[in-house]
């Protein structure tokens, strides 16, 4: 059992593992196959049967809202008939005609407004329990923040991409749904209303059937191609534009975090100069976007007031010519406009459809990119690792990979007796983390093996961890915080010195910010003392610890956990006696060294820290 998150980065760095790879470049996809990645993983979502549900209740309602629709365009007849020839009696009949399309269209245009709202919801929850399942899968995490881009602020992705996608993906949908409904349903109409109509060029006068149903089609078609081409850059714009606000977002939170530290350097000016550089990057690629959107606005808003008198221009010579009623006119300009108006959905979207492409990529790529930390580094050599018998620990021929070097133990056969306490000696530097992280299974990458008592470990990382919510659930973490009694609880704190918390453990805070380094590291020792592991592998934790804390704790294992193991890897010896054995870490110019190999998995610089 892992003490703490594997994404935590340790601030003892070493020369090892700071040293950069090559950096293996990254894959990008097509939108076809990522496209069909997504589909796939929500079609194995467990909110697939509802969105189903959702889309068959949704295409009811616009199929219903394309049928009033269209009984509302054949009522323009007989009402502008009844306005042209003051038939007062047909007039008011009309209106209670028009007052019943109304109201059920009113009744499906707020059922389709539910619906709507409620897809979002359930699309969003299939794609985060989606992303979360992928993202918090054993080490992909972990190894996804050491050596991807990706990792920098995969919170950006999991949640404003995916809410973004999940409304874009609807919203479009949706629209493309009743575009297609009202174009097959009205384009018959147009069809039928263009019997007879006719154009005169250069004297000859041709009647070709469905006149004004080809005119809607080429004047949808030619703002389409003039939309898509001025329009194009906005992909590349927006998806560049989503990564500026992520730097941005990432930036905001890291001087958040470390607000205490930069008020008393009096650093505030230089978080300043740093945040005004990122925000710059971000106001930049707004101009370009400012730029893109505008040109195309010629396009789209130029469409839209000409689409007011373009059917009227087109059917005025058979109305001038007595060959249709005003009524028959408007009926005609009714069905045009609704053709026109689903042809130019692509026309009216094509900033959200690039929207929705950028936001596709940068979610799908995400998902990618994690699934490829499986296979990061497969043809690598690796750590043998076993369960080994007894309750012993066994380090045979041990040799940890870095990218510019290995580092191995001075007893290259190391067997420990259960309740042995051993201390691993290693200077500032030295690749103390490292070795932490291949005993722990997180840096598989070197030879030799590792046997552990299966199910018998924890670790202790330098950094203690303590999730935000109730106390009680974070002092008994990762186990449920009703596993052990609460006398247990309270009696294990009070053996570690932390007294005031036992009142506080049925509230709820950010005890990350409330807890000391120090009283982090004894919520740790609290977790031992109830979890009872036979082993714990501990990385510089007791270091880190006051001298007061570091006594306490040593008693403990000493006393009541004198039974538990204790694989030490720091550099202060503790109490004499403590210790019943030191190894010394050594750098080992001839072991492996673990490089990527492009095309294993997209990384950036290997972050082993």
């Amino acid at each position: 059992m892992v003490e703490a998150t594997l994404g935590e980065r340790e601030d003892q760095d070493d020369c090892v593992s700071r040293a950069p790879s090559a950096p293996v470049p990254e894959v990008e996809e097509g939108l076809i196959p990522l496209g069909v990645m997504m589909v796939a993983a929500f079609w194995r979502s467990q909110q697939r049967n509802r969105l189903v549900m959702l889309a068959v209740a949704l295409s009811v309602v616009v199929a219903a809202t394309a049928y009033l629709q269209i009984r509302l365009n054949a009522w323009n007849q007989p009402f502008y008939n009844a306005l042209t020839t003051k038939d007062q009696a047909g007039f008011f009949t009309q209106l209670k005609v028009f007052a019943v399309l109304a109201s059920l269209l009113l009744t499906l245009n707020v059922a389709q407004t539910w619906l709507n709202q409620t897809s979002k919801l359930v699309l969003r929850m299939g794609l985060v329990e989606d992303l979360f399942a992928v993202w918090l899968a054993p080490q992909r995490a972990f190894r996804l923040t050491s050596s991807h881009t990706m990792g920098a602020n995969p919170d950006q992705r999991l949640q404003a991409d995916a809410q973004h996608l999940a409304d874009l993906t609807t919203d479009l949908s949706i629209g493309l749904l009743q575009s297609t409904l009202l174009l097959a349903s009205f384009i018959g109409v147009l069809w039928v209303l263009s019997d007879g109509m006719s154009i005169t060029l250069a004297g000859v006068r041709f009647a070709p059937p469905g006149y004004m149903v080809w005119c809607a089609l080429f004047y949808a078609a030619t703002a389409s191609f003039l939309s898509w081409r001025v329009g194009r850059p906005l992909i590349r714009l927006d998806a560049e534009h989503y990564a500026r606000e992520a730097d941005l977002r990432f930036g905001l939170v890291l001087v958040n975090e470390n607000i205490e530290s930069i008020t008393l350097y009096g650093g505030e000016a230089n978080e300043m100069g740093r945040l005004h550089a990122v925000f710059g990057g971000v106001l930049a690629i707004s101009r370009r976007i400012i730029g893109a959107a505008t040109r195309l606005t010629w396009i789209t808003a130029g469409y839209g007031w000409f689409t007011i008198v373009a059917p009227i221009v087109v059917a005025a010579p058979e109305y001038f010519a007595g060959k249709m009623t005003f009524g028959e006119l408007m009926m005609v300009v009714g069905a045009f406009n609704q053709v026109q108006q689903s042809l130019r959905w692509f026309v009216d979207n094509f900033p959200s459809i690039a929207d929705w492409q950028a936001t596709l990529l940068r979610v799908a790529g995400f998902r990618r990119a994690v699934l490829t930390m499986d296979t990061l580094g497969l043809n690598e050599q690796r750590i043998a690792r076993d369960a080994s018998d007894g309750g012993v620990i066994a380090l045979e021929g041990l040799q940890v990979a870095a990218p510019s070097g290995c580092i191995r133990l001075s007893d290259r056969h190391l067997v420990l007796a259960p309740g042995e306490r051993v201390l691993i000696l290693g200077a500032q530097n030295a690749g103390k983390t490292l070795l932490f992280r291949a005993l722990a299974g997180l840096w598989p990458w070197g030879a030799g093996r590792i046997g552990l008592p299966a199910g018998q470990v924890m670790f202790l990382p330098s950094r203690g961890y303590v999730p935000p919510g109730v106390l009680r659930a974070s002092v008994t973490y990762p186990l449920a915080p009703d596993a052990f009694a609460p006398e247990a609880v309270a009696r294990a704190l009070g053996d570690v010195g932390l007294d005031r918390l036992v009142p506080l453990l049925e509230t709820s805070d950010r005890w990350d910010r409330q807890l000391s380094e120090d009283e982090k590291h004894r919520v740790a020792l609290v977790r031992v003392i109830l979890q009872r592991p036979k082993w714990v592998v501990i990385d510089d934790a007791l270091d880190l610890v006051d001298p007061v804390s570091r006594r306490r704790i040593e008693g403990i294992f000493m006393g009541d956990l004198a039974g538990i193991g204790i694989l030490n890897i720091g550099q202060g010896e503790g109490q004499a006696g403590f210790f019943s054995r030191k190894i010394r870490l050594e750098v080992d110019p001839a072991g492996p060294i673990f490089r990527p190999q492009a095309g294993t998995a997209p990384a950036r610089t290997v972050d082993i820290s």
